[in-house]
């Protein structure tokens, strides 16, 4: 499913590291914590960890959360 087809998952982008292709960081930004949590048991979610899980080199996936404090961009 495509992030365009979830209104509540107001941005996406995903980054690369330059020196190490194994590492990524992806940013999202979501509506509200109810749209978070939807996204977080989604099917589309669950298919993603069926691809990544067994290609895991480093150990578990880190996740940290962030509170947007500033933007240029118009919500």
């Amino acid at each position: 499913m495509s992030i365009r087809s979830r209104p509540p998952t107001r941005m996406y982008t995903a980054w690369q590291q330059q020196d190490d292709p194994t590492r990524f960081v992806h940013l999202f930004e979501f509506a509200d914590e109810a749209a978070h949590q939807a996204h977080g048991s989604s099917d589309a979610v669950r298919q993603f960890e069926a691809v990544y899980v067994p290609e895991l080199v480093a150990g578990p996936v880190v996740f940290t959360n962030y509170e947007q404090i500033a933007t240029n961009r118009d919500q």
